[in-house]
């Protein structure tokens, strides 16, 4: 299996920018595709954006979409989330996960095995 942990969150400023990290150890990093999501107080996870295992395909919510950029370096087992132009909505725990790169899901918020403990970041308006 794949271990992860996310890091880079923190307390910023609306209209500020963020990159999260979150690092890959355990199984072949390129076996896994992997994907962003995101808690608030008191709601749903909600999925942010995925990245295919070579980072040649990627897929964003809605909500991320033009303001955030996922990214990776397989040479450093190593998953990206450049945030800008924040919002305060946007405050959640941010999650890393990993799901093989067969998967059959045809969802890119669908399928995930393996899950990060999570980043805070708080957006302040």
């Amino acid at each position: 299996q794949v271990q992860m942990v996310e890091s880079g969150g923190g307390l910023v400023q609306a209209g500020g920018s963020l990159r999260l990290s979150c690092a890959a150890s355990g199984r072949t990093f390129t076996d896994y595709a992997m994907g962003w999501f995101r808690q608030a107080p008191g709601k749903e996870r909600q999925f942010v954006a995925f990245i295919s295992w070579n980072g040649g395909t990627t897929y964003y919510a809605g909500s991320a979409k033009g303001r955030f950029t996922i990214s990776r370096d397989n040479a450093k087992n190593t998953m990206y989330l450049q945030m800008t132009s924040l919002k305060p909505e946007d405050t959640a725990v941010y999650f890393c996960a990993a799901r093989s790169r067969y998967s059959t899901y045809t969802y890119p918020g669908d399928g995930y095995n393996y899950w990060g403990q999570g980043t805070q970041v708080i957006v302040s308006s």
